[in-house]
């Protein structure tokens, strides 16, 4: 397991495209879009990959067979060298990686549980939802939902670098700058406050995936369904397919998704790696 040289993740160009799940993140660090990590089993002629997003989103792909690699893939995800500082989350394809990993992590894959932390030596397994888009779903639900009533507006560099918390702009691209140029976003605003932001994680050709994220004080209350449902009509209006994917156990997420005309289409093992 060798870390990928810059100039050669070119090298993943292809091999990507046969992933049939979401992986928009990961094409995001194959394009160089923004700055994360590549490793492979080998620098020259790789067979497997495993790719980083800076947010901590990972996926794992390609040759599950590759028995050296798949050792050395084990010590960096139960973090053994202990010079992993920050939290991943990895999803692996095709499937035979399902009954690869388990193997690999002998003893140490537990299920998170609401009466116990998981121990930091252990990986946590959860479950990723990729959903589909139904625009019919969708039409209906903002004519029945979707009122005037609130301050939108295009998010810019100033909201850019206001917006906090965890799924926010600016842990998904790498500076304002490019996301004005590259990217797309609404912000609610209530009472002159900043409330909410709905914007684009990712944005490829035909594809852009929905990121979002209310401050604290506002949740609850229905605000992010109309930031989302503006950057959804931006979609329909300039011809991207509007994609969402979330954590199965991210109950606020999972039912945002099917209020907007999402539907849940792909189910897969979530790895969050051990620390």
């Amino acid at each position: 397991m060798v870390e990928l040289e810059w100039e050669k993740y070119s090298l993943l160009n292809e091999p990507v495209k046969n992933v049939a799940i979401n992986s928009l993140f990961a094409r995001a660090v194959i394009e160089k879009k923004v700055a994360g990590k590549i490793f492979v089993d080998d620098a020259d002629a790789p067979k497997t990959y495993y790719v980083v997003h800076p947010y901590g989103m990972s996926l794992l792909f390609g040759d599950s067979s590759n028995e050296t690699f798949n050792r050395r893939f084990a010590d960096y995800c139960l973090n053994r060298s202990g010079k992993r500082r920050t939290c991943e989350w990895m999803q692996a394809y095709p499937s035979d990686w399902d009954a690869v990993l388990p193997e690999l992590f002998a003893g140490k894959l537990v299920k998170p549980s609401d009466k116990s932390e998981v121990p930091k030596e252990c990986i946590e397994l959860n479950t990723r939802v990729n959903f589909r888009f139904d625009i019919e779903r969708y039409l209906d639900f903002k004519k029945n939902n979707i009122k005037e009533e609130f301050e939108l507006v295009r998010t810019g560099s100033e909201i850019f670098h206001k917006m906090k918390g965890s799924v926010v702009p600016a842990n998904f691209w790498n500076n304002a700058e490019d996301f004005c140029r590259y990217g797309v976003g609404f912000s609610l605003f209530h009472k002159e406050k900043l409330a909410t932001t709905a914007y684009s994680a990712f944005i490829f050709k035909d594809e852009l995936e929905l990121g979002m994220e209310t401050q604290p004080e506002f949740r609850g209350k229905g605000f992010a369904q109309y930031a989302c449902s503006s950057l959804i009509d931006y979609c329909l209006s300039n011809d991207y397919e509007p994609v969402w994917a979330c954590k199965l156990e991210n109950t606020p997420s999972y039912r945002l998704a099917q209020k907007l005309g999402f539907v849940p289409d792909v189910t897969l093992p979530y790895y969050r790696l051990a620390l």
